[in-house]
């Protein structure tokens, strides 16, 4: 299957294109955020007060990377439950956030948002963490250090491999292959 080579920043154009179900190659700067940094992140919001990072057209990849060993740019970097950000992503999306790279399902008002706003939820492999860490070509911690592993980290990545899995319509590509394998039969169960 071609995958597709995207660039950041990532403006409402370019996630139109994006489908459920697409292979992408992401290169650019994506910054890290878990859901300890998102709390922070969205009370800063509420006090008005000057973010870590401007959130416009950019990805958040939800992971809370290992540290590097000798040599190394960072440590494993595999992604985390995306579900731990659904309560603050629509506040994040609003404020023009475009792309974020997680497992797992999303809530219905993360993909209302998603589709009101323009964005895109793409997923990484987990348990792949190892090998997308050598896709990470820099990292900058920029915020809340004292989250140790969680801070809010500036990555740079070459060829980031991801699945679009919510594209910008609302198409999601767990509901849809559970449909798809449904109409191919049950598996019935071991007795």
């Amino acid at each position: 299957m071609t995958k597709i080579k995207i660039r950041t920043p990532l403006d409402k154009e370019k996630v139109k294109t994006l489908y459920a179900g697409q292979n992408v190659l992401i290169s650019g700067i994506i910054y890290t955020a878990r859901d300890a940094a998102h709390k922070r992140i969205v009370e800063m919001m509420e006090k008005k007060e000057p973010l870590p990072f401007d959130l416009s057209n950019q990805i958040i990849y939800y992971v809370g990377p290992c540290p590097p060993k000798p040599g190394q740019v960072i440590g494993s970097a595999g992604p985390t439950t995306s579900g731990r950000m659904d309560s603050f992503a629509p506040a994040l999306i609003k404020k023009g956030l475009r792309g974020m790279i997680g497992k797992g399902s999303r809530s219905e008002e993360v993909v209302k948002t998603m589709v009101e706003y323009g964005a895109v939820y793409f997923g990484a492999v987990g348990g792949a963490g190892a090998l997308i860490s050598k896709v990470i070509k820099s990292q900058e911690l920029i915020a809340f250090p004292d989250l140790g592993a969680e801070a809010v980290r500036r990555l740079f990545v070459e060829d980031f491999p991801a699945v679009v899995l919510i594209d910008s319509t609302g198409k999601d590509l767990y509901k849809t292959a559970r449909e798809r394998y449904g109409k191919r039969g049950q598996i019935e169960p071991r007795a």
